[in-house]
């Protein structure tokens, strides 16, 4: 796929930041399980968040493919950052707007923009995941004020100092037997609104994951987002765009799993040559870079199509499936490869290796994606 020369500089750019900013600190801050906010400024400085917004809301003004390829190249060096960059925008901003009024676009957007205010994404609980619609967390509507209580867990960007709030679902009624759905923005000073950042992660230890809790949290209705009744809706288009974030993570960590195996299968000698040379390495190293090809060409396509405006339901799930997959047999490979050395914390591949693994569970799971293209092409109803 050819790019514009928009789209080289976008890379470059963010390429050079990754190598020279986030890679020399990347194994330390994941060994301490410690979030940066000094890197994260430092990605709002330099138009990292927002990238897709108007420029009146502080955004660059740029298209889908330009903030893929700013996540696929922060992916390549460290998932952690590029966790964080992905669920604020895609997550974080993109509901608010495209589903909020103008006052709040207005009010919330150009802080979002900066790299000094975060907001989550408050959809999974401990009993609604891949069930979206089994949301216990309800909101009543009392005195011009909706009164929340229920709890959201797994939430990326939620609980860290600069989290500014979240963007929560919860069943705001019932009609003919059925739960209707409702979003909020909830701003973290919210009385009853607390916030608590889990650890002992696998992966992403240098991004925030967080509980959030709701005990009597009363917002204004202003605060709604979107129509009464519409939070699903407005949570699964959300997920819809956020996947090809999480493909575009893939794509990114196994191009940098590929380039360590093959810089490694180089160095390392056994029986008088590099290990790269043993046919049984070179066939691996070329299936990775057969796999990654595809999986580019997947994800790039599927941002065209949304550029022009089309359904991309299908295109967002496959290309989150497959990227996340491949991310997981690239890395697989490429610490066979590394042998010994790949199981330890002084190679970055060890890192690569725990950090795919959230791929096909985040932004809906492997099964559920096959559900997804399994009824856009037909199968299901």
């Amino acid at each position: 796929m050819i790019l514009t020369e928009e789209h080289k500089l976008i890379r470059d750019t963010v390429r050079d930041f990754a190598e020279r900013v986030i890679k020399p600190v990347a194994r330390e801050l994941d060994e301490k399980e410690e979030f940066s906010e000094e890197i994260t400024e430092q990605m709002g400085e330099l138009g990292f968040f927002g990238m897709c917004l108007p420029e009146k809301y502080g955004g660059q003004n740029l298209d889908t493919l330009s903030y893929i390829i700013a996540v696929e190249e922060l992916a390549r060096v460290d998932g952690s950052q590029a966790a964080t960059l992905a669920a604020h925008n895609s997550l974080g901003i993109l509901p608010i707007f495209e589903f909020g009024t103008d006052e709040q676009k207005e009010k919330y957007l150009p802080g979002l923009c900066t790299g000094k205010e975060l907001w989550s994404f408050g959809l999974t609980e401990p009993e609604a995941g891949s069930d979206s619609r089994g949301t216990k967390t309800t909101a009543r509507f009392e005195n011009g004020n909706w009164v929340i209580n229920g709890s959201k867990t797994f939430i990326t960007n939620g609980a860290v100092e600069i989290s500014s709030g979240s963007t929560i679902q919860a069943v705001s009624g019932k009609h003919d037997g059925k739960k209707e759905f409702t979003t909020f923005l909830v701003e973290k000073d919210t009385p009853g609104f607390t916030r608590k950042s889990m650890h002992g992660k696998l992966m992403w230890r240098a991004s925030d994951t967080s509980e959030l809790f709701f005990d009597n949290c009363t917002v204004p209705d202003e605060n709604r987002l979107g129509e009464r009744g519409m939070g699903s809706r407005i949570m699964l288009r959300t997920l819809d765009v956020g996947r090809l974030s999480i493909a575009a993570m893939g794509l990114g960590l196994a191009r940098g799993a590929y380039e360590m195996a093959m810089q490694y299968g180089k160095e390392r000698k056994q029986f008088g040559q590099p290990v790269i040379r043993f046919q049984v390495n070179t066939f691996k190293v070329a299936d990775m870079a057969l796999k990654i090809d595809l999986a580019r060409n997947l994800l790039y396509n599927a941002c065209i199509m949304k550029e022009r405006g089309e359904d991309i339901r299908k295109e967002s799930a496959m290309a989150k499936l497959y990227c996340s997959e491949i991310a997981g047999e690239v890395a697989d490979e490429a610490v066979q490869i590394h042998g010994g050395y790949g199981l330890m914390k002084d190679y970055d591949i060890e890192r690569f290796y725990r950090d795919h693994r959230l791929l096909r569970i985040g932004e809906g799971t492997s099964e559920i994606m096959r559900l997804i293209i399994a009824r856009e092409i037909g199968v299901l109803e």
